[in-house]
């Protein structure tokens, strides 16, 4: 069962009366009275991390993906919970120094403060945090139009291949081996980018389960589809360098997620106020496409103007 068939299935009339749980079908809790925004995140090891050998990156990773889904919506995160679950082996002090050490850096990093959580003993190794954050309004899922343009902020697959190289798939020299595994654990976020987000994005998203996956979601509830063009789709030069050497594929490294760009879009009229906002802020931006009615099937087209087809979007939630 997917991870939205089960939500429709068994939670959605829970909140039927709540319309703050935004019909569960977004990143975030959004109490426009209170202008409260709150966002819940579980990680599990080996599903959502490769392993637990670098704690003091794990836990990085895992806060940064967290606040993305505040980020995205055009909010700044304040306030984060978070509980873990753990053994003597996994929690000695050594390493629990490293993620107290790790936390520090990130709330100095970002703005945010440690504001609770729990402690479990267990012999799975797991964390939740739940991210805090105030505004006035955000920027909703399921509110693209008809001819946005399709954005995406940064560089796509530099975190796949990261994971690659942990897995042993992909042998390269030890400075690029750095490079791509930096960023699987450390992603860039755009946190001077959330308020501004607003004045131009009709619907956004983060991109953790990948770019096609997260596309569906973002206008799952619409009777729209969209066009990729996977020749805009950025990728930095190290990775495309890679990709050549290796004779790879594009295709395999953008969709494969834990990227945490921002994919947004915004009307025709906006493209000049947000190349300027970009550009002022040293942000990469990238139109990758088009939204288009649901007459036609979504499409991505090749370098030669092919029509393609794939067969994994992303990480799937399968029960």
């Amino acid at each position: 069962m997917h991870e939205f068939d089960l939500i429709k299935k068994y939670f959605s009339k829970l909140s039927f009366y709540n319309k703050n749980s935004l019909n569960l079908n977004d990143d975030v809790f959004f109490d426009r009275s209170k202008k409260l925004v709150i966002s819940v995140d579980t990680y599990v090891n080996k599903s959502h991390f490769f392993d637990f050998k670098k704690p003091n990156l794990v836990i990085k990773k895992i806060l940064r993906s967290s606040i993305s889904d505040l980020i995205c919506k055009g909010v700044k995160p304040k306030y984060y919970f978070i509980s873990g679950s753990g053994n003597k082996k996994t929690f000695t002090k050594l390493n629990l120094s490293k993620i107290s050490l790790s936390l520090k850096q990130e709330q100095k990093k970002f703005g945010i403060y440690l504001s609770g959580g729990d402690t479990v003993f267990s012999n799975k190794l797991s964390f939740t945090i739940v991210s805090v954050g105030f505004s006035e309004n955000i920027i909703f899922r399921n509110n693209a139009k008809i001819n946005d343009d399709i954005y995406v902020s940064g560089n796509l697959g530099d975190s796949y291949l990261g994971l690659k190289i942990l897995k042993k798939d992909i042998p390269l020299n030890k400075y690029l081996s750095e490079y791509f595994i930096t960023k699987y654990y450390l992603p860039e976020l755009h946190i001077n980018l959330a308020k501004k987000l607003i004045n131009f994005a009709n619907t956004s998203i983060d991109i953790s389960d990948g770019l096609f996956a997260d596309l569906d979601k973002l206008i799952n509830k619409q009777k729209l589809s969209y066009k990729i063009s996977l020749i805009d789709i950025p990728i930095s030069k190290k990775l495309k360098d890679v990709i050549l050497q290796k004779k790879l594929k594009k295709i395999d490294f953008i969709s494969k997620g834990d990227d945490y760009q921002i994919l947004f879009t915004a009307s025709k009229k906006k493209a000049r106020i947000i190349e300027r906002t970009f550009k002022s802020l040293g942000i990469k931006i990238s139109k990758i496409g088009k939204i288009c009615s649901s007459n036609q099937k979504s499409q991505i087209i090749d370098e030669k103007g092919n029509k393609i087809t794939i067969k994994n979007k992303g990480y799937l939630h399968k029960f």
